[in-house]
């Protein structure tokens, strides 16, 4: 039997993930009652890092990432074209996208094999209070069903800083997962195999250096 603490009534206040949903709305309320451009800016990043960064690997939600990132960077363009160091982000184009992320992409994370949405939630929530969330240099996937082990390796991806990496280890060679990084980080990423098989294979994924450092 679960411990006490872990025994909630699914759809309920009790529910680690109906708080994770109500927790990112308490936050899109302080972002729609008026935030500064920094605060907007770092949630942007956050999310990107975060509930974007489990998403876009798989083929079920890949194009709705594009979609909200390709929002975010017109919040972006927006607050940078101000010229306005107080002036806050456009109204309309703001709620539409909180909306997506609300109604869109949370019932979509909640759905993805493999995503754990009150984890990024957290990760999130800390992210934003300037912590940063934990980053194993190797996740061990072998022990993961195969239908939900993409969503946490694009999630690690997504909080490395250009030049950095992780080992993934993994009981075959992991082709379909090279091919959606091409699809979505293309140019982005290396990817080095350390070993290969035949009962394990080491794999080190890093995101690129920018150009010039």
């Amino acid at each position: 039997m679960a411990p006490p603490s872990e025994i909630y009534i699914e759809s309920t206040e009790t529910d680690p993930a109906v708080h994770a949903r109500h927790a990112l709305r308490r936050i899109h309320q302080r972002l729609r009652e008026g935030a500064g451009p920094d605060e907007l800016r770092g949630y942007l990043e956050a999310c990107d890092r975060t509930l974007y960064g489990a998403a876009s690997g798989a083929a079920e939600t890949r194009l709705l990432v594009r979609a909200l990132r390709t929002s975010a960077s017109a919040l972006h363009r927006r607050l940078d074209a101000s010229g306005d160091g107080d002036a806050p982000a456009p109204e309309a184009l703001l709620d539409a996208h909180l909306l997506m992320e609300e109604e869109v992409l949370l019932p979509a994370l909640l759905a993805l094999p493999g995503a754990d949405l009150p984890l990024l939630v957290a990760d999130l929530e800390g992210l934003l209070k300037g912590e940063e969330p934990e980053s194993p240099a190797v996740v061990d996937v072998r022990e993961i069903p195969h239908g939900r082990r993409h969503p946490r390796i694009f999630a690690r991806f997504a909080r490395l800083a250009p030049g950095e990496s992780f080992t993934l280890v993994n009981n075959h060679d992991p082709k379909p997962l090279r091919r959606e990084f091409e699809a979505t980080h293309p140019d982005a990423f290396t990817w080095e195999y350390v070993e290969s098989g035949p009962e394990q294979w080491r794999i080190l994924i890093g995101r690129k250096a920018a150009a010039g450092a």
